[in-house]
Order: C-alpha cells, then sequence, then structure tokens
C-alpha cells in the first residue's frame, strides 16, 4: 500500500480544506520567518556597525539619536560640538583612538562624513581602487554609493546641504573621488569619506557668499565645530569614569553604544513579539483547522479504512496513514511560508527608503529549520486524536451497516 499516494489523493478529494489548512499554516511561517530574517539582520547590523566603538561624544540631547546619527547614520545629529574641546578630550589619558566626525552635507542621499585617517583604522578599510582622499574636497567612497551613483576614480560631484535630498545643493566646490573601498558588509559601503577641512571649507564658503559673514557667524567658523567623536578606551576602568567625566565636567554629552543599542533592540522587540504571538496563533488556529478537517473526514472514510482492514493493511499502518496526512499538509505550508517570507522581506528591503538599514530576503539564519519541524509537530499533534480513531472502528460493524 502506498501511503503517500493514498494520502495524496485524500487531501486533493477535499482539496478546499487542504488549501484552507495550508494557507494558514503558510502564513504563519511566513510572519516569524520575515521576523527571524530581519531581527538577526538588524542585530547582526547594529553589532557590526558599532564594532570596537566604546562611547560617542556629541552635543547634549538624546544619547540614542547621537548614537543613531553617528554610528549608524540613520539619525539626525544632535548638534555640534566646539573642535578644541573634543580634541582635548582626544588628548585624555583614558582614550586609546577617538576619530572625529564632521556630518552636514550628502550626495544623492549618502552622508558625507568629514574625518581622518583614524576613521580607516577603526572600521580596517582598504580600496579596492584608487587611493584615500588626501587634500581638500577628494572622497573615497564606499562600495554602495559607487555602484548606485555609477561614480568612477576622476568623478566629480556636487554635495547638497542637510543629510537626506538635493534641494540646497554646494555649487561653488566639487568632489573628486580619489578612491572607491571594498565591499566592507558595514555602514561605511553607504558613506563618501573626506576630510574636515573639505566640510569646513564647504560651509564657509556658503556663509561668506551668502550672508557675507557676520560677526556671530564668523566667529561660529573660527571656533571650528565637529558633530561627534567616536572613542575606544585604553583599559576597562575607562568605561566607569570617562563617561561620567565627560557628562558632568563638559557640555557635551557621552552615550554607549552598547546600551543605546540594547535599548533600541528592546524598543524594536516589543514589535516582534506581538508579531510572533500573532503568528503563533494563526499556526494554532491552522492546528485546530487541520484537526477538524482530519475528524470530519474520519466519520466519511470509516468504510473505506474497513475495506483496507480487509484487504491487510494493519492498525498501526492506517495510523500512519491519517497522521502522514496532516504532517504532509504542514509540511507542505510551511515550505511555502518560507519561500513568502522571503520573498516578502526582500519586497520590503527594495522599497525602503533607507540604504543604510537594508533588509534581504536573499539570506538564511538556522532559526527557519526550526520552522519546519514546528510545523511537522503541529501536523502530527493535529492529527493524533483522529488517527486514533482507527482503534475504534469495528470492520464488521461498519462493513455491515447499509451505505
Amino acid at each position: 500500500m502506498n501511503i503517500f499516494k493514498i494520502s495524496s489523493k485524500n487531501l486533493v478529494r477535499n482539496k478546499l480544506s487542504t488549501i484552507l489548512n495550508i494557507i494558514l499554516v503558510a502564513f504563519g511561517v511566513g510572519i516569524l520567518s520575515i521576523l527571524f530574517l530581519a531581527s538577526n539582520q538588524i542585530g547582526n547590523k547594529l553589532e557590526k556597525n558599532a564594532k570596537d566603538i566604546d562611547l560617542v561624544v556629541g552635543a547634549k540631547g538624546s544619547p540614542l539619536q547621537l548614537i543613531l546619527s553617528s554610528i549608524y547614520h540613520i539619525d539626525y545629529p544632535t548638534g555640534n560640538i566646539p573642535a578644541r574641546d573634543a580634541y582635548q578630550l582626544a588628548h585624555n589619558p583614558m582614550v586609546k583612538r577617538a576619530v572625529p566626525l564632521a556630518l552636514g552635507d550628502n550626495y544623492n542621499g549618502y552622508r558625507i562624513v568629514g574625518t581622518d585617517s583614524t576613521f580607516n583604522h577603526l572600521y580596517g578599510l582598504s580600496v579596492e581602487k584608487g587611493n584615500f582622499w588626501q587634500k581638500d574636497l577628494e572622497v573615497t567612497i564606499g562600495s554602495t554609493v559607487a555602484s548606485a551613483s555609477k561614480l568612477k576614480i576622476g568623478d566629480s560631484f556636487f554635495g547638497a546641504h542637510g543629510l537626506t535630498g538635493n534641494g540646497d545643493i554646494h555649487k561653488q566646490h566639487a568632489y573628486v573621488v580619489k578612491g572607491i573601498l571594498k565591499p566592507q558588509g558595514n555602514i561605511t559601503d553607504n558613506l563618501i569619506l573626506t576630510n574636515i577641512g573639505s566640510v569646513y571649507k564647504m560651509h564657509e564658503e556658503k556663509h561668506e557668499e551668502t550672508h557675507h559673514s557676520s560677526p556671530a557667524e564668523a566667529k561660529e567658523i573660527n571656533d571650528k565645530q565637529i558633530t561627534a567623536l567616536l572613542i575606544q578606551y585604553k583599559s576597562p576602568m575607562s568605561v566607569i569614569l570617562f563617561p561620567r567625566m565627560v557628562n558632568q565636567s563638559t557640555n557635551m554629552q557621552a552615550a554607549s553604544p552598547a546600551m543605546e543599542s540594547a535599548r533600541l533592540f528592546s524598543l524594536i522587540g516589543v514589535g516582534i513579539d506581538t508579531l510572533q504571538w500573532f503568528a503563533i496563533l494563526i499556526m494554532a488556529i491552522a492546528a485546530l483547522s487541520i484537526f477538524i478537517s482530519l475528524y470530519n473526514a474520519m466519520k466519511e472514510r470509516k468504510y473505506d479504512l474497513a475495506v483496507m482492514r480487509c484487504l491487510g493493511a494493519s492498525k498501526p499502518k492506517l495510523f500512519f496513514l491519517v497522521m502522514f496526512e496532516g504532517i504532509l499538509v504542514t509540511l507542505i505550508g510551511a515550505c511555502f511560508g518560507l519561500v513568502i517570507g522571503h520573498i516578502a522581506l526582500e519586497v520590503i528591503g527594495t522599497y525602503q527608503e533607507s540604504s543604510q538599514a537594508k533588509l534581504t530576503g536573499l539570506t538564511a539564519v538556522p532559526q527557519e529549520v526550526y520552522l519546519i519541524w514546528i510545523g511537522l509537530f503541529i501536523g502530527a499533534l493535529a492529527s493524533l486524536i483522529p488517527a486514533m480513531q482507527i482503534y475504534k472502528v469495528d470492520i464488521a460493524q461498519t462493513l455491515t451497516k447499509d451505505r
């Protein structure tokens, strides 16, 4: 007796309930697959981009905003800090490395970051083509920027004021591409790197041309400002002492990437937990639906099962036949769900506005294997009681009953 063939025919015969059950399982597995993939990718991005950065120092405001703007480049900075004060902190005995950042402009939504060579060492950057920037208005661009903007070595472009949009373009000076970075798999793929002098030059020229440098503006330019400092500690003791010193003794604030990333993930986690319970509810409904379908089918198939028993099919074989039907439905549903989850996340990633936090469905995570096993368990559990009815079938009574 071919169990698979008989089970398939039984499922096709009750195709409406079979399709409904497959859709329910697929929907539940699909949602869980999206959640696993998205949370895994977000967690990896948070970890990769904040790797080796112990502290961020910037203008007072929201610590989370400071982290998002300076490390993940997906928010606006809290403001600027005096360059003189920042460089004093950089030479503190507790600091191993301090990387200055000057933000404010973009090109086609990709942020132009003024910094120095310490940034390259912090992220372990290397160039695929060309060289790192050397002089004002020279840039080295990330691999994603190069492919998306079609920029090549020697090309020039104008930056726009602000971190998004191309409304206020700095047409007084053009940046020149001197190098393209090797793909890093982190935020640097989406950045345009130059020296801090380029950022000063761009905005000083703007002030002079547009406002003829009022005394207040001239003072701000002369006093030089940067956006943030990315800091690495020299010793574990600095974790306790340095942030407190910055927050209490200066007009700047210190924010810990580890703490703020954990807080961000806990906020995201609230929504993820809600959706997980929703997906689990859908799968529970699917299990109930499979149970009802098989239980009702058993009443109609008592005669067929009695005939099979007469033809030599044992009770365990028929028990497995009914179990297999439930397992087959959930297996098909789980496989469809995984495919739907990956396609849905790829579509979501395509329409994401932020290139820095792109999600993709073209990857897999180990947790997805558990979804297949969960599907099989649900199918087996839903089929168990209907399958037990096999042992209650009275062959003589069923065959002699008028059909």
